[in-house]
């Protein structure tokens, strides 16, 4: 067994420093000169100084927030701004929905074909946008990257043509200096259009904060940013008070990052790529020896993070490979002798090599592997509290504002509710109170597109915006055109159910789905504007009996074809929830508004696995999602109508997709019905209220839709 040396901190922090310095006092005039400037720049100020006096003289202004290709996730949001209302988000187009390709580095043409759409519809038109901002800082961003290339010279030089945690290298970067005048042309516009340049972590905090339910606090609200990077670092710290927000603290780094230690060993060792192996890793963890006094790998595991003073976190370089060649090789010989080798990039999705909880009775090494996901899982729960411990003690608040990649661990978010309880406050802060924990449903790279124009918004003037209740701002509700457009196939079945425009309507389709789901159905909902983020939460979801045992199994095999790691949601009514799960009280702000979007998990309480076993976890947790009547009446009622069946006012939640992007428009949820062999029916609801149900027809009918429709209406008369 090897002993671990320590090495933090760059081989060659000199000559990335230079590195860095020259390349900032070059690509800032440079990238200017390409349409891209800086947010403190002539430019910005000019637009901000004419915002500014339209909002005074009582317009309202449209600021867009743009995700530019080269990065992950691109897209773009629109908001409304008022000066005393504030920003107000119109939409948030993310352009995986539309293309099918997730986390996609694309231009971001449908979502922005979409946007366009939605202002002529408002009787608005592209040319009343004020302001076009991004999501990155790109002069800081390009300095960041040659600064972390020059770091590990020459091993590391290979990161300028590699992606890495930052997701953009030089031939991306390439993408985003085309970006202005090819969208000045796209725009109909005579010259390039002028880009403004926002701080990637400034953008998730400002956001995450404002449309928190602590944004009118009488104290303090401390936020944390933790990210894979940002532009120029990978955690960053906040505190908010009287409306202004002060950035505390960033380290300043890309590679002493929470994300990038997860996204690499999640990867390279559960066998699926960035950015889509963290969820399912953390479900693996659930499986494992998530005791630190007896996993056989956390000891050692957890030399990887350096936990400093001030509550830094570093990478320990003698350890991890992965800021020099995260791909190829990301360890160095002691993490190797702990973790064995890491997987290559040709084995990824490799149905031999990704970690399957299924094959546990038949392959020795996979409890090993369950233990590694629950190791890494414990370090990186580490990392958090010892960040959060340090900055809650200096801005002496009880309230957080969670945001970054990192805070879609949703496992961990519920850690530092149990960790930072009423004996930690009263020893750190001598107080009798405990943390309360807000996450946006947003917290990743889709959210920071709104975050930049409700920022920008801030810097104008602007109030601050009202609290976020729900999450359905991707794209526009499906017309009952384009509905019944997509249903003109042979291998699709469809009828008319009715309609949601009024009250009865709206219950009669919902018992319909309840009746189908309590007779052991699997069906989709489909109705008006998609969720932003990556969590279904009732308008592009698939929903199933969470008191069958045999549901998981069948949803996993048949309906989604993923892996048996992967947990199923429950989604419930308040009082469902409450009956069922340990609602942290640290969670309880506006009405226990943290629940309301998969960022947060619960424990549930001993009668739950005998009721509902198929949305109860391997430890005992549930990724709860609650629904309100006020933000989606048609899936609350169908809850109620669920609970009236089945007991219980709750029902399994997991995304309308199939092995790609969630379903945005009616012909991306036909497709869907047809690669899922094990979904039974889907309902579709137009923007007029007409409701519509869709199943597999000709050979493929099984005719469970039909008898059901035919019993459901001879019971109610």
């Amino acid at each position: 067994m090897l002993k671990p040396k320590i090495r933090i901190g760059p081989r060659h922090p000199r000559l990335a420093a230079a590195g860095y310095e020259l390349t900032r006092r070059i690509s800032e005039p440079a990238m200017a000169r390409l349409g891209l400037h800086k947010a403190n720049s002539d430019t910005a100020k000019r637009t901000l100084a004419s915002i500014r006096e339209r909002l005074q003289r009582g317009e309202t202004v449209y600021i867009a927030g743009l995700a530019c290709p080269g990065t992950h996730n691109t897209g773009v949001a629109l908001v409304e701004v008022t000066q005393s209302g504030g920003p107000r988000l119109i939409v948030n187009n993310e352009e995986e929905r539309f293309s099918g390709n997730k986390h996609t580095t694309e231009y971001p043409e449908a979502a922005l074909d979409d946007m366009r759409e939605v202002l002529r519809r408002m009787g608005r038109d592209i040319s009343d946008i004020a302001a076009f901002v991004t999501t990155w800082d790109y002069p800081a961003l390009t300095s960041m990257l040659v600064r972390t290339s020059f770091e590990e010279a020459p091993a590391s030089l290979k990161l300028l043509r590699t992606p890495f945690a930052a997701a953009i290298n030089l031939r991306q970067l390439d993408q985003v200096r085309r970006l202005s005048p090819k969208l000045g042309r796209k725009l109909g516009l005579a010259e390039p259009l002028p880009l403004i340049c926002m701080p990637h972590h400034d953008n998730h905090a400002w956001f995450s904060f404002a449309a928190s339910p602590f944004a009118d606090h009488h104290e303090p609200v401390a936020i944390a940013v933790l990210d894979g990077t940002g532009d120029a670092g990978s955690i960053s710290l906040y505190a908010a008070e009287n409306g202004e927000m002060k950035q505390l603290y960033c380290n300043d780094s890309l590679f002493d990052s929470l994300g990038a230690f997860y996204s690499v060993i999640s990867s390279s060792q559960g066998g699926w790529t960035w950015l889509s192996s963290e969820g399912r890793y953390m479900g693996a963890a659930a499986w494992g020896d998530m005791n630190r006094a007896t996993n056989p790998y956390y000891q050692r595991l957890k030399e990887v993070l350096q936990l400093g003073p001030d509550g830094e976190v570093r990478l320990n370089r003698a350890m991890a490979n992965w800021y020099s060649d995260p791909v190829d090789n990301p360890y160095k010989a002691p993490l190797i002798d702990i973790l064995g080798p890491p997987l290559r990039s040709d084995q990824l999705w490799n149905p031999d090599a990704m970690l399957r909880v299924e094959d546990i009775h038949h392959r020795p090494d996979t409890k090993d592997r369950l233990d590694k996901a629950a190791a890494t899982q414990m370090v990186f729960e580490d990392a958090m509290i010892h960040v959060v411990d340090h900055l809650l003690r200096i801005t002496g608040t009880d309230r957080l504002v969670l945001t970054g990649g990192v805070a879609l661990n949703a496992l961990a978010n519920m850690r530092l509710l149990e960790h930072f309880n009423e004996t930690w406050f009263a020893a750190a802060q001598q107080r009798k109170t405990r943390l309360h924990l807000w996450v946006p449903p947003v917290p990743g790279d889709p959210g920071v597109p709104i975050g930049a124009a409700w920022l920008f918004a801030h810097m104008a003037g602007a109030a601050r915006g009202a609290p976020l209740s729900h999450a359905f701002y991707c794209g526009l509700p499906p017309s009952h055109a384009d509905i019944t457009a997509a249903l003109q196939a042979d291998d699709v079945a469809s009828t008319e159910i009715g309609s949601v425009a009024t009250p009865d309507g709206r219950d009669a389709i919902a018992d319909l789905m309840a009746f189908m789901v309590a007779e052991g159905g699997v069906i989709a909902i489909y109705q008006g504007a998609a969720e932003t983020g990556p969590r279904a939460l009732g308008h592009r979801s698939i929903l199933a009996n969470p008191c069958d045992p045999n549901v998981r199994e069948r949803l996993n095999q048949r309906v989604k074809y993923r892996e048996a790691i992967r947990p199923l949601a429950p989604m419930a009514t308040l009082e469902a929830a409450r009956d069922y799960f340990v609602l942290e009280d640290g969670a309880s702000d506006d009405g226990y508004n943290a629940y309301n979007y998969m960022v947060l998990t619960a424990h549930s309480k001993p009668q739950a696995r005998e009721k509902i076993p198929a949305v109860v976890h391997a430890d005992g947790t549930g990724r709860i999602q609650i629904v309100r009547a006020e933000d989606d009446p048609l899936t609350y009622a169908y809850l109620k109508a669920l609970g009236r069946r089945i007991g219980v006012e709750m029902s399994v939640n997991t995304s309308f997709n199939v092995a790609g992007p969630i379903a945005q428009t009616p012909d991306q949820a036909m497709d869907t019905l047809r690669r899922s062999k094990g979904l039974d029916a889907v309902v579709l609801v137009a923007d007029d209220g007409t409701a519509t149900a869709a199943w597999h027809g000709g050979a493929r009918d099984s005719g469970r839709f039909t008898g059901w429709y035919e019993a459901w209406k001879k019971a109610r008369g």
